[in-house]
């Protein structure tokens, strides 16, 4: 099973067209179409619905998660065997609630990879992250925000929607009254100012009942219906729901890697490529089996 196939259906997948597809893989049309049909073939099964939109079949919903393993791990090969030199210090900055739900594995490949590369890991809330960064004690920085113009250097890695997230019981018509109890994480960050601004836009009145830098803590005290939180939606557990019917809406929020251009080696060069494919894999798999 060669990769260019893999990377052509991964494509489709992601485009939803053969034509967008093709823009995205420097192929033509009917080179992408016959990669899909030898895939389909050597699988015995059909990946993808040729409709008017093109939707992926069941067994395509099951198949596309494993193609994004099977692309990581050859570039994880290729990264090994291509720079298996490298070594060296990178201070990395993450926010928590990436750190706990997306990136623990990601650097723990990444050190598997490259031993003799040293990762100093930082927490914490993106701003304050990014003060470090700017005092040039951080190498790398994974950062949110609500516009890319906040950060113009930085390499975005995908953008989705805000929402708002609790129980599914918690709001209601009748309860919708009263100050809305909110769980959020404390100044300064991007969730909690977009959601009090568009409370405060729109007349709801709010109290902080619980605040907290920790996603897990956060998590928790939204499951002990204390209140309602602010998250991407990738980023929803499954004891919990988006419950933004009556509230108003958010907007998106863009997740960018910057890094210092003046101290960019190797190392520093490895990692941001590496945090940039394992991110938009991971980002992928997680919203496809959400939508599935």
């Amino acid at each position: 099973m060669d990769t260019f196939s893999l990377e052509c259906f991964v494509a489709v997948a992601e485009t939803g067209s053969f034509t967008k597809a093709a823009r995205k893989m420097k192929r033509t049309q009917s080179a992408m179409t016959q990669q899909i049909a030898n895939l389909e073939k050597q699988l015995n099964t059909r990946l993808i619905e040729r409709r008017k939109k093109l939707e992926l079949t069941q067994d395509g919903y099951v198949f596309f998660p494993y193609a994004l393993k099977m692309l990581a791990v050859h570039h994880e090969i290729i990264d090994r065997f291509k720079h298996p030199e490298l070594d060296g210090e990178v201070r990395v900055g993450i926010p928590e609630d990436f750190a706990d739900r997306f990136l623990a594995d990601v650097l723990a490949d990444f050190a598997r990879i490259h031993p003799r590369i040293f990762l100093n890991v930082q927490c914490g809330l993106s701003l304050n992250l990014y003060e470090q960064f700017k005092n040039k004690t951080l190498d790398l920085v994974l950062v949110k925000m609500t516009s890319p113009e906040d950060f113009p250097f930085g390499v975005e890695i995908w953008a989705e929607p805000l929402v708002w997230v609790g129980k599914p019981d918690m709001i209601s018509k009748q309860n919708l009254g009263m100050p809305l109890p909110l769980v959020l994480a404390p100044e300064p960050c991007v969730y909690r100012s977009r959601a009090i601004e568009a409370l405060e836009q729109n007349n709801i009145r709010w109290r902080m009942v619980y605040s907290s830098p920790s996603y897990a803590g956060t998590i928790a005290a939204v499951q002990a219906h204390m209140g309602v939180t602010v998250l991407p939606i990738t980023m929803i557990p499954d004891k919990l729901a988006k419950i933004d019917s009556l509230l108003p809406p958010l907007p998106d929020i863009h997740v960018s890697l910057i890094r210092q251009s003046s101290k960019a080696g190797p190392a520093i060069e490895s990692l941001t490529d590496f945090l940039i494919k394992k991110l938009k894999e991971n980002k992928h798999s997680i919203a496809s089996l959400k939508e599935s």
